[in-house]
């Protein structure tokens, strides 16, 4: 009997290894179909998951109902397991390199509970190469046993989208892939079995790998280029939404937008391409002038914004600056490598005294990552306010709100265009 026939008819297990915004969902969705362990190795976390509570603040309570799961942080609980999903993160260290710390211990995990037979297929966006480089022999060293002769590997990349409640695990297609034709097959009906967009099945591990770290880079270069664009037309004093507004009447003109570039997938996915394209001899100049564009932007923004307090006759030491959002992204709780904090920071170095306030982001979290906390509410008088995240709660505000947390001759700077055409008496500025 198949794998698959034996996940159906709950003859054996399926784990998923880390259970963060990506690994989660998936745990779920297949605990519907599945006996499913659900692993991490975040005690607090797997507590919160067994009382139905998403830690990562994206699933309600009503997602666990119904699921064949069991949440646990103990390596014996994976013993039974025959399918593995790896699905942790992969993030970046201070110069930029990769960081395959946290895979590289999830596959010693999966390694000390593989056995003859099992399928392991890894979730994380890697660069081309890195599951069968880095990640199988780590699994061979650590379980004693032999790739395709023992144990099966493939590689289908996650495509969920923090905050996005219409494309899904469910309705987006999946990519699969797998070490040989029989493994692909059996991957794919896994993943066919909750994923009702269906499944692409890719040419080879390193087909699929390289598909899902494009996705990101594409978007990433192309960000970039209006990044650039939002440069030069400010020197020109032209307004860059303006100019996009007009250029997208033509049928296919491409509608990116200018901001913050941050997060664990677009500010860190292409990253990993560049490191291995070195590894071939060969310099990305065009994804790396992307990512000098887009890693600047906050830095950018600071300074635009300084510049206008300075022509409204304050004096920057004793400016006072409130910016709205910290998390990487509008309605999310998300703060990892949120590119807010570069803007906090510069203002900082400039001597300004800056308030950060945000609906959805953790005040100690922020502490702990970037060394500043939220306020409750604005306490007014501020020379400049700058909207750093369009979440949701900030959309209905206008220009009298602005206006009465602001000083005389303040500033209101727009990231993304949110406010355009609706400011008269403020000094206004967006990218």
């Amino acid at each position: 009997m198949s794998i698959y026939n034996k996940l159906i008819n709950k003859e054996t297990k399926i784990a998923v290894i880390g259970l963060g915004y990506v690994g989660l969902p998936i745990a779920l969705e297949f605990a519907r179909k599945m006996k499913v362990v659900g692993f991490d190795i975040n005690q607090k976390r797997v507590d919160m998951m067994r009382n139905n509570i998403d830690p990562s603040e994206e699933l309600e309570p009503s997602a666990f109902e119904g699921c064949d799961i069991h949440f646990t942080a103990d390596l014996n609980d994976l013993k039974d397991v025959t399918f593995f999903v790896v699905a942790v993160p992969t993030p970046i260290d201070k110069h930029n390199l990769p960081d395959l710390s946290p895979l590289i211990g999830a596959s010693k995990t999966v390694g000390q509970a593989l056995k003859k037979g099992d399928y392991v297929v890894y979730e994380s966006t890697v660069y081309p190469g890195c599951t069968e480089e880095d990640c199988i022999p780590v699994l061979e060293e650590v379980s004693g046993l032999k790739f395709r002769d023992d144990f099966m590997v493939g590689y289908s990349p996650e495509r969920i989208n923090p905050g996005d409640t219409t494309h899904t695990l469910t309705n987006v297609t999946k990519v699969v892939s797998g070490c040989c034709a029989e493994s692909l097959e059996e991957i794919a009906k896994v993943y066919e079995s909750v994923v009702t967009a269906g499944v692409h099945r890719a040419a080879s591990i390193k087909v699929a790998e390289a598909a899902k770290i494009i996705e990101n880079t594409q978007r990433d270069v192309n960000i970039a280029l209006v990044n650039e664009l939002s440069i030069i037309f400010n020197k020109m004093g032209i307004n860059t939404y303006d100019v996009l507004e007009a250029a997208g009447t033509k049928w296919n003109f491409l509608k990116f937008f200018p901001g913050l570039v941050g997060g664990h997938c677009i500010g860190v996915d292409p990253y990993y391409l560049t490191y291995k394209a070195k590894e071939f001899g060969y310099h990305a100049q065009i994804i790396n002038s992307g990512r000098f564009v887009n890693d600047s932007m906050g830095g950018y923004v600071a300074k635009q914004t300084v510049k206008k307090i300075i022509a409204s006759g304050k004096n920057i030491v004793e400016a006072k600056v409130l910016v709205m959002g910290a998390t990487f992204k509008e309605d999310v709780s998300d703060i990892r490598n949120s590119k807010v904090a570069d803007v906090v920071n510069e203002f900082i170095s400039f001597g300004a005294k800056v308030e950060v306030v945000d609906p959805y982001a953790n005040s100690e979290d922020l502490k702990h990552e970037y060394g500043f906390g939220l306020i409750e509410k604005p306490s007014g008088n501020y020379d400049a306010v700058v909207v750093a995240v369009n979440h949701e709660d900030y959309k209905s505000l206008d220009e009298n709100y602005f206006k009465s947390i602001s000083s005389s001759k303040g500033v209101l700077v727009d990231l993304k265009g949110i406010f355009r055409g609706k400011i008269k008496e403020l000094t206004y500025w967006s990218l």
